[in-house]
């Protein structure tokens, strides 16, 4: 007796079309994040290869403090300094250090919030040590970490990594403590799972969906603490371009009517920092649809 032909497989759609399905689908739920991610991935290859129309550290007395035009469309600073090649410059090194700093603040703040969140009297150490600590002004004690440093460049990445390290703590033990009371966690333990798979197989993938939001705030609010810095004079030193530092330098010519020396570089911050935030808020929400 023959036997009846096997049936025709189906054919599953490729994972190419299926990841631009989602690309789309999440474009068009969150237009905000999908513009703020493209700004952010074009600043960012300008900055590393796109070509500059004038030399970001050049000077020319000639023309100094010119307003936007075709031949400098951002206007030129006090120096006579192209602003547009300036800002763009900026990025380059301002986003560098905001990252670099929020990797040391992630890589550091998830397992002592981890630690922080078991039982023990070594958490509770740990959260008294984290309460001691935030009682000092973060942003001052970063200030004299970069000015004792002599403004190195990699004493920024540490201020940065101190002001957030308590943000990633604080979350992940707050996060990890309302799991722990979930009923698949106390199954897990009662089955006798040990520490590291009860975290890294039951607690962490349950947190990284907060991890992701909490560190692109983290990206943001770097990129606000590195402009401070930067516009007190502490931080990134001259002829280097930053953007607090191009912000300073222009504040004083607003009244003049010089507005874009001040204007452009500020826009900058805003617009990156408003880029990350819409991120947050699009893997907030893909988050929270996730667990329903």
């Amino acid at each position: 007796m023959a036997e009846s032909p096997a049936p025709a497989r189906r054919r599953e759609p490729g994972l190419t079309a299926s990841r631009w399905t989602t690309v789309r689908r999440l474009v068009a739920e969150h237009p905000g994040a999908a513009l703020g991610v493209t700004f952010i991935v074009v600043l960012v290859l300008w900055s590393l290869f796109g070509p500059l129309p004038y030399d970001p550290r050049g000077t020319d007395g000639s023309a100094s403090r010119e307003g936007p035009s075709g031949t400098h469309w951002f206007g030129t600073d006090g120096t006579g300094g192209d602003v547009f090649s300036r800002v763009i410059e900026a990025a380059k090194i301002d986003l560098s250090l905001a990252l670099a700093g929020t990797a040391v603040a992630l890589v550091i703040g998830v397992p002592l919030g981890l630690a922080a969140s078991t039982k023990g009297k070594g958490s509770q150490r740990l959260v008294r040590g984290l309460d001691a600590f935030q009682a000092f002004p973060l942003l001052i004690l970063a200030l004299a970490l970069v000015s004792l440093s002599g403004n190195q460049l990699y004493m920024v990445v540490v201020a940065i990594a101190l002001l957030n390290i308590p943000r990633y703590m604080r979350l992940l033990r707050s996060e990890v403590l309302a799991i722990r009371e979930s009923r698949f966690v106390e199954a897990a333990t009662a089955m006798g799972a040990s520490t590291p798979r009860l975290i890294f197989r039951h607690l962490l993938p349950n947190v990284w969906g907060v991890i992701l939001v909490q560190t692109s705030l983290t990206i943001a609010n770097s990129i606000v603490v590195l402009s401070s810095l930067s516009f007190l004079g502490v931080g990134v030193s001259a002829p280097t371009p930053s953007w607090g530092s191009m912000i300073r330098d222009g504040a004083g010519n607003m009244s003049s009517g010089e507005w874009w020396i001040a204007t452009f570089p500020g826009l900058a911050v805003l617009l990156c920092v408003l880029a990350f935030n819409q991120l947050a808020d699009a893997i907030g929400d893909r988050t929270a649809r996730s667990y329903r």
